[in-house]
């Protein structure tokens, strides 16, 4: 068991068995859960899986932020369903495997639970995926779940 666990949120349905297997690696007793999202335009359609529709590349930072806080606040949601009784989140900005990471080191975590893919396109695969990156240079334990 984990007493504090950072999970990245964008909606996909790996972050939501992500968000799943947290729940049940966090202590019951004194377990903190943080939740985090990082807004960005994917280049594709897709529909979340709180239902919430993505964000367009053209949508406006506005438009992005208010979609991120209904993708946190659902996950919240779903986190308490599933037990978690400490649970804090927070909207990053910037590229998300360093705003991860940066949550990570401020939260002084013991683990970050992520799903192995996102909503991310082809690029992720050229460049490196977000969660590639946050397991290898991460502070605390890595798990990613497909």
């Amino acid at each position: 068991m984990f007493s504090s666990i950072l999970v990245p949120v964008d909606g996909s349905e790996h972050a939501r068995k992500a968000l799943a297997v947290a729940c049940r690696l966090l202590s019951p007793d004194d377990g903190t859960l943080y939740l985090i999202h990082v807004p960005e335009p994917i280049a594709h359609e897709a529909l979340l899986v709180w239902g919430i529709g993505a964000v367009a590349l053209d949508a406006s930072q506005a438009e992005r932020q208010r979609v991120g806080e209904e993708v946190l606040a659902r996950a919240v949601e779903a986190a308490r369903e599933q037990g978690a009784t400490r649970v804090e989140s927070r909207l990053g900005e910037g590229e998300p495997a360093r705003a991860i990471l940066a949550e990570a080191e401020e939260r002084g975590v013991e683990a970050i639970v992520m799903g192995s893919r996102g909503l991310g396109d082809f690029q992720g695969l050229v460049v490196g995926s977000v969660s590639h990156k946050v397991a290898h240079a991460a502070p605390a334990t890595v798990i990613t779940v497909h």
